[in-house]
C-alpha cells in the first residue's frame, strides 16, 4: 500500500477536457439554417437575420459594416412586408419554378445576405458567411422544390397548397431559430 505522500506524486490519469463551442460552429449552424430558409422563401433568411438583430444591441461586428442595415427595426418591419407578398406571390398559377436561374440567383443573393449578416454579427468574415449562404440556399432551393413537388404529386394535393404548408414550416422554422440565437 502506498502512503499519502507517493500517491499524491503519482500522476493521474486525467480526462480530456471538453472543448469549447467554437466560435466557427456558434456562426456556421445558425447562418446555415438562415440560408436554408432563403431556400424555402427568398425574403425568410434576412427576415430572421433582420428580426434578431434589431432586437439586440448592434453587434461590434457589424457597427461599421454596410450590412448593419439589417439591424434597423424598419428594415425587419419591410422585410415581413415583402415575405407576405412572395408568400401570396408564390401560389400564383404564373409564377416561375423557384430552380429557375432568375429564382435561383434570388434566393442564392438572400442567402448570401443572411450568412455574411450573420458571420459579420458574430465577429466573423463576411465572405465567409456569404459562402455558406449561398451554398445553404442553392442546396435549400432545390432540395425544397423537390420535395414540394414530390409530396404534391404523391398526394394529388394542389402545389399552392403544399406551397401554404410550406409557408407555415419556414415561419415555424425561423421563428424557432431566431428564439434559439436569442440572447
Amino acid at each position: 500500500m502506498s502512503s499519502p505522500a507517493t500517491s499524491a506524486a503519482a500522476p493521474r490519469a486525467r480526462r480530456p477536457a471538453t472543448p469549447p463551442t467554437s466560435p466557427r460552429g456558434a456562426k456556421f449552424w445558425p447562418a446555415l439554417g438562415f440560408a436554408a430558409l432563403s431556400g424555402s422563401r427568398a425574403t425568410s433568411g434576412p427576415l430572421f437575420v433582420s428580426q434578431l438583430l434589431s432586437h439586440q444591441a448592434l453587434a461590434p461586428g457589424l457597427a461599421k459594416s454596410p450590412l448593419r442595415f439589417l439591424a434597423k427595426p424598419g428594415v425587419a418591419q419591410t422585410l415581413k412586408f415583402l415575405f407576405a407578398g412572395e408568400s401570396v406571390g408564390d401560389k400564383l398559377p404564373n409564377t416561375a419554378n423557384r430552380i429557375v436561374p432568375q429564382q435561383l440567383t434570388a434566393r442564392v443573393a438572400s442567402g448570401a445576405l443572411a450568412g455574411a449578416a450573420w458571420y459579420k454579427a458574430k465577429g466573423g468574415s463576411a465572405a465567409g458567411g456569404a459562402l455558406v449562404g449561398a451554398l445553404g440556399a442553392a442546396a435549400a432551393t432545390y432540395l425544397t422544390y423537390y420535395l414540394r413537388k414530390g409530396v404534391s404529386e404523391a398526394t394529388h394535393t394542389p402545389s399552392a397548397l403544399v406551397g401554404a404548408g410550406e409557408d407555415a414550416l419556414v415561419l415555424a422554422s425561423g421563428a424557432a431559430l431566431v428564439k434559439s440565437q436569442a440572447h
